[in-house]
């Protein structure tokens, strides 16, 4: 039945998928659909059963495939969207930091800056400032103590 068939069925789901890969499966799929009803089978047009399997299969096939496209595309819309929004957001919260650590003490600064945004080590910034690791580390203890107690969490949500 299979060998007799294939071309038929394929030329079939083809017509309707546009899409030699989805056409394939499809076929695959359509001869075990074709077998599991053969009990259904009433004995006229065997081809032109099979075909009525097929082509509605092929029509599943194309609106499933149609709707997860569409899905996709959505998600895409909203993936750029939100991208887009949080762009944006996190640029407002940078200047906002920017512009509240004009408020901090400069010894506190100074620290806050290179560890936070200039990424530095302790080593680095002690060296550069001339001065101990552990001048650095209570430095920026005390920095963090200060933006603790004088910024408020809201600020930056």
């Amino acid at each position: 039945m299979v060998t007799t068939y294939r071309d038929h069925i394929f030329k079939t789901v083809y017509s309707v998928l546009r899409n030699q890969k989805d056409a394939e499966d499809a076929a695959q799929e359509v001869f075990l659909k074709v077998y599991h009803a053969l009990p259904q089978y009433q004995g006229n047009g065997f081809k032109t059963w099979m075909t009525t399997i097929a082509v509605r299969y092929a029509i599943d096939v194309k609106r499933k495939l149609a709707k997860v496209e569409h899905e996709e595309i959505n998600q895409q819309e909203v993936d750029d969207k939100t991208s887009v929004e949080e762009e944006v957001i996190t640029k407002e919260k940078v200047e906002l930091i920017r512009r509240r650590l004009q408020d901090v003490p400069v010894n506190y600064r100074d620290v806050l800056i290179d560890f936070y945004i200039h990424e530095k080590s302790y080593k680095q910034m002690a060296t550069e400032h001339n001065v101990e690791v552990k001048t650095i580390e209570t430095k920026l203890y005390r920095a963090r103590h200060w933006v603790k107690r004088n910024w408020k969490e809201e600020e930056f949500k």
